[in-house]
């Protein structure tokens, strides 16, 4: 990879972290156009591994929520643990949300099946077109929501469960829980935002199973080329993204999924047509 490429590649991901369109998917199809070789296990973790700069910026944004406490007094007769999920109850609502996407992410890259669906663009371009569609009616099937309602444990697990369908590319995170949200009676809005949260922990252990993985098979990849390249994509995902989330969560509030559907179908069908008629998605061979 150039540096040139790992810019590219690094907006791409900042501008569709947390627009439901894929990142991942988008990344694939990027590297498929820029001619960068799949099946790489460097490239599979600069994937991942720029995510989590672009989740970062959450962290940022919403530093009051991931930063003040609950001070108030827990109910009488509460025991230490009661005690201190009262306080911490934000961050306990992220444990229980991302239990789920722990197990199945495991599970997948034991064995190898998410190794398989990164290097598959025609996975992508499947989702992408299938998401699209059922995007055009979303905004139909679950109503706006009730501000009363809030993200509580059975709700946040629910999420959660939603989360694991985005472990194949093309189906976007950002997307599954966003909609597991609205199925839960939350406003697009709120659901957005938890979408959002439970991306911290989420992206930070892929990222850090996947550095851990790169260490144990082989470190020649920690080159100062390599790591300086990371570096960067982490930077400039995390910038990007930062405009972007602001921007998404008062576009979806006030115009839902319908653009995004569409945007998905377009992009999904170039590709299929694409690659069903023997064309490299590659710009330069």
């Amino acid at each position: 990879m150039t540096w040139l490429e790992t810019v590219i590649i690094a907006i791409v991901e900042g501008l569709t972290e947390f627009l439901p369109v894929s990142s991942t998917g988008h990344m694939i199809i990027t590297q498929n156009l820029l001619g960068i070789p799949q099946g790489d296990p460097f490239v599979h973790a600069f994937t991942f591994i720029i995510q989590f700069g672009a989740i970062l910026s959450v962290v940022c944004l919403y530093w009051k929520r991931f930063f003040v406490f609950d001070n108030s007094p827990a109910p009488k007769g509460s025991n230490m643990f009661q005690k201190l999920k009262h306080r911490y109850y934000f961050y306990w609502l992220l444990i229980v949300g991302v239990i789920p996407a722990v197990v199945i992410g495991l599970l997948a890259k034991k064995s190898g099946l998410l190794d398989w669906l990164l290097d598959s663009v025609l996975v992508v371009a499947i989702m992408l077109v299938v998401g699209g569609v059922f995007m055009l009616f979303c905004d139909r099937l679950f109503n706006k929501g009730d501000d009363n309602n809030k993200v509580n444990e059975m709700r946040a697990f629910r999420i959660g469960l939603y989360q694991c369908i985005s472990v194949i590319p093309g189906v976007s995170r950002s997307m599954a829980t966003i909609v597991g949200g609205m199925t839960q009676g939350l406003t697009r809005k709120r659901a957005a935002e938890f979408s959002f949260f439970l991306a911290v922990p989420t992206m930070a252990g892929a990222t850090l199973l996947d550095l851990l993985d790169l260490l144990k098979e082989d470190a020649a990849w920690a080159t100062s080329h390599n790591i300086a390249m990371l570096v960067l994509g982490c930077v400039v995902a995390f910038v990007v993204a930062l405009l972007a989330m602001k921007w998404f969560v008062a576009f979806l509030t006030k115009y839902g999924f319908k653009a995004f559907g569409i945007y998905r179908i377009i992009v999904g069908s170039i590709i299929l047509v694409l690659l069903l008629t023997g064309h490299s998605l590659a710009m330069v061979d």
